[in-house]
């Protein structure tokens, strides 16, 4: 029997599609940072399907939704992403795994589009991406014309790109996880030790060079063998990310907080007096006193000790000095804290 002749047509248009799909998944296969791959794929979306709009909308919710929020210097992922609430996404969405199609009542989707853009649709393409088996979000594509995404057009290829798209995600989230975990602590998020101590010794060298100010700090928790044990590990676990927060929280942009081992921190503060310093770490005391953890019907409060020393000081001509000399005050402060 012999094949209509609009049905080869059809067969050789999906055939192109499928061979564009595929140039795609070659394209962002060995891509390993969320930036790049984002980037490329909408690029290559666009470029090879001659799409008016393109973006992502990612739940806010996700596990790589702080990720992406963090990716502050490139403008296409600024304009091309939403960020939407796991409610709305999966009402807006029907809760569907496929590809949705809509060329009528677009206002319905506006809450996956991007705040700032400004797009003239006529239909919309909804494609949900998945990683480790649950709906992170999903790539939209929308047209001026009303019959490009026409519900009731075959999906399956659109299909293919969701699932290809959502296999390179898992790959590029278990890198970007590894590569977090080499330069920050698991358990706060905070950067660790190794890291801590270069960029110390890069704002020591940079203090003596440009004679500015730079202040370290060095904390710890008071009594937190007793935390443990009166109120298990999991709640000395909940003490330590509480201290990560509020010193983060409090600190400026310039400033780092680091990890540096069990239960002691260290603050690193450039441009800034010792005077400037005792005001922060005030803050932050005064902000735990007021903020106790609730655990089996009671509360606790963290409570810290600290030494501070300036790269400005007699003697320290170091950034391991430096630190040797916050950590010695640490050290008294808590021997008067004991005595009274």
């Amino acid at each position: 029997m012999e094949i209509p002749h609009s049905l080869l047509i059809r067969l050789k248009e999906n055939e192109k599609i499928a061979q564009k799909f595929n140039e795609i998944e070659i394209s962002i296969l060995t891509i390993l940072n969320f930036q790049d791959f984002l980037e490329r794929l909408l690029f290559e979306i666009s470029d090879k399907f001659s799409i008016g709009y393109i973006w992502i909308s990612i739940i806010q919710e996700s596990s790589i939704a702080k990720q992406l929020h963090d990716i502050q210097d490139s403008e296409l992922l600024r304009t091309s992403t939403a960020f939407v609430p796991k409610e709305e996404f999966l009402s807006v969405t029907q809760n569907s795994l496929s590809p949705l199609l809509a060329n009528e009542n677009l206002g319905v989707f506006h809450a996956l589009v991007p705040e700032i853009s400004n797009y003239d649709m006529g239909s919309i393409a909804i494609a949900p991406i998945t990683l480790d088996g649950t709906v992170i979000g999903s790539i939209n594509q929308a047209d001026k014309d009303k019959n490009r995404f026409e519900p009731g057009i075959d999906t399956s290829l659109l299909e293919q790109l969701a699932l290809k798209v959502s296999l390179c995600l898992s790959n590029v989230t278990a890198h970007e996880q590894l590569k977090f975990l080499a330069f920050h602590d698991p358990l706060t998020g905070l950067l660790n030790r190794r890291v801590m101590e270069r960029i110390l010794e890069r704002e020591f060298q940079r203090a003596k060079r440009y004679q500015i100010e730079l202040t370290l700090l060095f904390l710890d928790l008071d009594d937190f063998k007793s935390i443990n044990d009166t109120f298990g590990h999991d709640n000395g676990d909940r003490a330590l990310c509480h201290v990560s927060d509020v010193l983060s929280r409090l600190k400026r942009d310039s400033d780092i907080v680091a990890r540096f081992a069990g239960d002691e921190f260290v603050v690193i503060l450039p441009s800034t007096s010792k005077a400037q310093a005792e005001h922060y770490v005030g803050r932050v005391i005064k902000n735990l006193k007021s903020t106790p953890l609730s655990t089996n019907d009671t509360n606790f409060f963290v409570k810290l000790s600290y030494g501070i020393s300036t790269a400005s000081e007699k003697g320290i001509d170091s950034s391991k000095l430096l630190l040797k000399e916050a950590d010695k005050r640490l050290y008294q402060a808590k021997e008067e804290k004991n005595k009274t």
